[in-house]
């Protein structure tokens, strides 16, 4: 049976699993997951089959708890990515909680329409936003998907799988919920070629959309100098993504020998942060001059000094794309910062305050933009330039499928610095 046959089939198991939430019976239909157990530990669960209502459980904000969604959708999970965000979370680096099923990088088959979808069909295969977004409020209605006012009773924005959300289940998973389908995805038009092209398209879910935020925020054009300070899946997409846009020169930055030779792989200059040398002292040997025209932070609140033998300084990256982006330049933060870091250093770093030179960004005339990606702005476009080859996001990346068993296995590896992006196939459908 081929993967878009399977609708009527799954529409039935999801009725059965309904009958026998009835009756007390709630094995017949189930669905494995991955969840986070304590730090550094994760392992694959089964939980219950999605319904088009979001139930108590870790993570869920009370006021969230029995909404109803008969907007939404259930996915067959195609693919779903592991994140340098879930790692934060897995680290033990925010106050998520234990049983908190992660996952929000996410692709799949929709399988069941809720009875208020009006244009997304079953068999349609699609790609989900990472930001959760009712199309309904003020935020929506101007662009900014990222912070929704409408579907985190916290505060504005939301995401699957992921701490103070909102507690939206997440898509590590073989079967998923998603509210306000018509809204929020992103129907490929041919699925057959989408298949194809599942490694490069399964990154529209998240990196490959913040990472283009990234550059597009830092003012990076035809033949701009750019700065990309970390080396992960979110700056290597960073850096792709500046080549698209026209960059002449596309510096990355980071401390991890095997990330930086996966950047010079698609033709990116690197500077090792280990090395005595400055940065800018670095950057002046590729370019004649000590600056660049934009810089991207891609690492967010755990960074660490620069030097061989430099420890934790979260506020280190910030203050280094300052020291190095031009007058007037901008300066794109993709990288997460948190409200609440219970590791942190120090009292301030817990409470996600953070030494910043502020100063020095004022003297420069520096523009600065953070927060989540609003993915809706960018993802048709950046399907349209895999589709047709434009950008080869994968290979940038270097995407590497595995089965949802083995997820514990790739977190710890994706944790000691490979440079691999996993990629979870919870059907053994992009390997088949």
């Amino acid at each position: 049976m081929g993967l878009f046959s399977l609708a009527a089939t799954e529409h039935t198991i999801r009725r059965d699993a309904e009958d026998a939430d009835q009756t007390g019976d709630s094995d017949v239909a189930g669905n494995k997951a991955v969840a986070y157990v304590r730090p550094g530990k994760v392992e694959v669960q089964t939980i219950d089959y999605p319904g088009l209502v979001l139930k108590d459980g870790p993570g869920v904000n009370p006021a969230n708890v029995g909404r109803k969604c008969e907007h939404g959708v259930i996915l067959k999970v195609v693919t779903t990515n592991i994140c340098g965000s879930d790692q934060h979370m897995v680290r033990g680096r925010t106050t998520a909680p234990a049983g908190l099923v992660l996952g929000h990088e996410i692709t799949g088959e929709v399988i069941e329409v809720g009875r208020d979808v009006e244009f997304i069909k079953q068999g349609d295969l699609c790609s989900v936003p990472f930001n959760i977004a009712c199309g309904r409020c003020r935020m929506c209605k101007e662009g900014h998907t990222g912070v929704c006012l409408n579907v985190n009773p916290d505060r504005p924005g939301s995401a699957y799988g992921y701490v103070d959300m909102g507690g939206w289940v997440g898509g590590q998973a073989e079967y998923v919920m998603v509210p306000y389908a018509d809204w929020n995805l992103l129907k490929f038009p041919d699925r057959d070629h989408a298949m194809e092209k599942i490694r490069d398209l399964t990154m529209l879910s998240d990196i490959f959309p913040t990472g283009y935020h990234g550059a597009v925020t830092a003012g990076v054009t035809s033949g701009s100098t750019v700065y990309v300070a970390g080396a992960g899946p979110v700056g290597l997409a960073a850096a792709h993504s500046a080549q698209f846009l026209g960059a002449s020169v596309v510096i990355v930055g980071d401390m991890n020998g095997d990330r930086l030779e996966q950047a010079r792989s698609f033709g990116c200059e690197t500077v090792d942060l280990t090395d005595s040398a400055t940065l800018p002292e670095q950057i002046e040997q590729i370019l004649g001059v000590p600056e660049v025209d934009a810089a991207i932070d891609a690492v967010g609140f755990e960074a660490r000094g620069h030097g061989a033998d430099a420890g934790e300084a979260p506020a280190t990256v910030l203050n280094s794309i300052m020291e190095v982006t031009r007058a007037a330049g901008k300066l794109g933060i993709p990288g997460l910062y948190v409200t609440g870091d219970p590791g942190a250093a120090d009292d301030a770093a817990k409470e996600g305050s953070l030494s910043i030179r502020i100063g020095l960004g004022w003297a420069k005339s520096h523009s600065f933009t953070t927060g989540q990606c609003p993915v809706m702005r960018y993802h048709r476009s950046l399907m349209n330039a895999i589709l047709h080859d434009r950008v080869h996001i994968a290979k940038a990346v270097n995407a590497t499928v595995i089965s949802l068993d083995e997820a514990p296995r790739g977190y710890a590896e994706f944790d000691s610095g490979v440079a691999q992006k996993f990629v979870l196939d919870p059907h053994g459908l992009v390997r088949a």
